[in-house]
């Protein structure tokens, strides 16, 4: 295997690494966003870094939702865990195996693994009693109001477009497989973990750890984990190249490099949307409060340059 750097990060690869919005959703075609998002990886692996990859599944675990609703009366139910643990093995095989191809090929000798991963959330955590997230297909009024009566689901309407599905999406805690991630990762292989979040679980009087029906944010558990992993980069790729103050107005102002103190406060003036970049800045804000030294977040198609320049937005502690 080759010598390692000493540099570590963890790169948290966005929706749009594996399905993409104007592309039909199939796997061959997944698997080829894949292929193609792998650029930074590869380029990171080269120079020796100890990695971590994490990555979103909102559209794959809709699909398996989608599924579950199809076959009902004919299949088990399955509950929202086992489809984001599902979900979190069948997109890690598809980044393990492209990267194992593209490495070899390219003659960078790193092993690659998956791990499914656990993570650990508060049984008390305030969003279990107020879910917010959105997940799966839309429905009409009557269909969601069948499923609540039949399923206990909270529905709820979704701006014009129907009434979806809600459920939980607490803040990730720890990761139960934190200490075989770091050893893997210290020893030069490149895993693949908290895939979609990873899947929830908190802990119950007897300490036995109990899945939950939510999803976690996929940038949050990648902080938590670059901070129990020790990392001291983490990579966000996205769909923009720089996140910016007033997006998309005129007066919109791209952002290089900003300390933690002016991430805060950008956030709290409201440059960053709960639902776009303000979960990945509230992310960055956290692993740089928790030791880590810097945070990027940048395009898919910019990751490659990392190492070598100034590229994407930087956040860094004071």
């Amino acid at each position: 295997m080759m010598k390692l750097s000493g540099k570590s990060a963890v790169v948290a690869l966005g929706g749009n690494a594996i399905t993409k919005h104007d592309i039909e959703d199939t796997i061959a075609n997944q698997f080829a966003n894949t292929r193609r998002s792998l650029d930074g990886i590869v380029h990171l692996a080269r120079y020796g870094y100890k990695l971590a990859i994490s990555h979103g599944n909102g559209p794959q675990v809709g699909n398996a939702i989608l599924r579950v609703e199809l076959a009902a009366e004919k299949a088990p139910i399955l509950p929202l865990g086992i489809c984001v643990a599902d979900t979190e093995g069948g997109m890690g095989y598809m980044i393990e195996q492209s990267l194992q191809n593209r490495l070899r090929q390219e003659g960078i000798d790193r092993p690659v693994v998956t791990i499914i991963s656990q993570v650990v959330v508060d049984r008390n955590d305030p969003q279990i009693a107020n879910p917010s997230k959105y997940v799966g297909q839309f429905y009409s009024e009557k269909q969601a109001r069948l499923f609540t009566d039949k399923r206990g689901w909270t529905m709820k309407k979704d701006a014009d477009r129907g009434w979806r599905r809600v459920v939980p999406s607490p803040r990730p805690l720890s990761v139960v497989e934190t200490e075989t991630i770091k050893s893997l990762v210290d020893n030069g292989t490149i895993v693949i973990a908290v895939g979609g979040g990873g899947i929830p679980v908190f802990i119950d009087d007897n300490g036995d750890y109990e899945g939950i029906d939510a999803v976690i944010d996929k940038d949050f558990a990648s902080a938590v984990l670059a901070r129990d992993i020790s990392s001291e980069t983490l990579i966000v790729l996205t769909s923009v190249e720089q996140i910016a103050l007033n997006f998309a107005k005129e007066n919109q102002r791209l952002l290089d490099r900003i300390t933690v103190s002016e991430a805060k406060k950008y956030l709290k003036e409201g440059h960053f949307p709960p639902g776009s970049m303000g979960p990945k800045v509230e992310a960055a804000i956290q692993f740089i409060d928790n030791g880590g030294r810097e945070v990027i977040i940048t395009s898919i198609e910019n990751a490659s340059k990392i190492h070598d320049g100034n590229v994407g937005t930087r956040i860094v502690p004071d």
